[in-house]
């Protein structure tokens, strides 16, 4: 994923682009690897504003792109307001369990999800000349960045696949769960103890752990560190 980025980092200023792009991003792994976490850090790293989508409730595209007039909730989606309020034109959107996105359907008969939604925005071509349904106009939402995590590439739809390959991430060793939970308890100024605490119990995991449940570890020390010692 970092040479991904780092790749579409330095074509943005080769090319003389008017402000950072990368390319849609379609993370695909097991849950509880922190997808989630790392594509917001990229956000905060880079210093643009972002938003999170959670697709769980997320039924279509209304809330993010915007609804129509006509609708009991017609408005600006979540992505228009975000460019006009930091006068920025290139966020970075989140989109978490995209394959756990639901579908639409409208008294008119018409059926509207997320991914459809969001297949003319992963193509610059039309990405450029997007026309928002609530006021009608056309808005250039190509310098748009897009990052969307999955559990399973099976229920999302075809067209979004080819747009958007997904980048494959597998389970997380136990070398990788303590690796991590040495360096955040570094960071974090855990004691050694509390460390190996922590790592002694990832070790001794009968089944599959979770970095979710690493990180859950290290926020639990970390509050038993910081109560006042009784003597």
């Amino acid at each position: 994923m970092i040479f991904h980025q780092g790749h579409a980092l330095r074509k943005s200023v080769r090319e003389g682009w008017p402000g950072v792009r990368l390319p849609p991003l379609l993370l695909d792994g097991p849950p509880g690897i922190a997808k989630s976490t790392w594509a917001r850090h990229l956000a905060t790293a880079l210093r643009m504003p972002s938003i999170s989508v959670e697709a769980t409730v997320e039924n279509a595209s209304f809330g993010l792109l915007g609804c129509q007039r006509g609708w009991a909730t017609a408005g600006p989606g979540r992505l228009l307001q975000l460019i006009l309020q930091e006068r920025v034109g290139n966020p970075i959107v989140v989109i978490d369990e995209l394959e756990k996105a639901g579908r639409v359907t409208g008294t008119n008969g018409g059926s509207y999800d997320l991914c459809g939604g969001l297949l003319p925005l992963l193509e610059p071509a039309t990405a450029n000349r997007w026309t928002c349904p609530y006021f009608q106009v056309p808005f250039d939402l190509g310098q748009v960045s897009w990052v969307m995590t999955v559990n399973a590439t099976r229920p999302i739809p075809e067209p979004l696949l080819s747009r958007c390959p997904p980048i494959r991430l597998p389970h997380l060793t136990t070398r990788d769960l303590t690796g991590f939970a040495r360096r955040q308890g570094a960071r974090r100024a855990l004691s050694d103890d509390s460390i190996e605490v922590i790592v002694e119990a990832i070790q001794a995991s009968a089944g599959p752990i979770s970095l979710r449940t690493v990180m859950r570890m290290i926020a639990r020390a970390e509050t038993l560190e910081a109560r006042p010692q009784w003597h």
